[in-house]
């Protein structure tokens, strides 16, 4: 987890829970995965209602200890569109996340 910003305030013991969550949704819901540019990051995730609370909880959680991410949600009938963005100090944040999503 190398990748993880030393400006995330999220305890270091509680890290590798949250990644747990992200890989958990990634490994139910992920869909498809495109990196726009260096600072954006497009998911595609089932557009399940549970599959949106939980990416909606999860987010919210995850800005509140690195508020450098700005998580943007679309919706279509059949899929949930998240993305992710940071300011380019932080695109090495995104580089473990895509890395999370092949795993």
């Amino acid at each position: 987890m190398n990748w993880v910003p030393e400006d995330c305030t999220l305890p270091t013991a509680e890290q590798p829970l949250r990644v747990a969550e992200f890989d958990a949704l990634f490994t139910e819901a992920l869909r498809g995965v495109e990196r726009i540019d260096n600072t954006h990051l497009r998911l595609r995730l089932d557009g399940a209602d549970h599959v949106e609370r939980t990416a909606r909880e999860l987010t919210a959680r995850e800005t509140s200890c690195c508020s450098f991410f700005t998580f943007t949600f679309d919706r279509t009938a059949e899929d949930l569109t998240l993305d992710v963005q940071v300011p380019p100090a932080h695109a090495a944040v995104l580089d473990g996340l895509v890395a999370r999503t092949a795993s």
